[in-house]
């Protein structure tokens, strides 16, 4: 059904679950948005400690 709803084959939705970084973002957001779950995108994105650091320091560099 997942996959009906999203339009992607069974190979992406099982690399999506597996967490595999070869697929795009925009891949993940489809599949959380079918799921009712685009707002945890958003509260993950909130809490990234270390991607806030990474930019900090390009700030800094800046």
């Amino acid at each position: 059904m997942l996959c009906e709803r999203t339009g992607f084959d069974h190979k992406t939705v099982n690399k999506v679950f597996a967490g595999d970084p070869g697929v795009a973002i925009g891949t993940y957001l489809k599949v959380m948005a079918v799921m009712g779950m685009e707002s945890n995108f958003s509260e993950m994105a909130a809490h990234d400690e270390l991607g806030i650091k990474l930019q900090n320091i390009k700030l800094l560099e800046g």
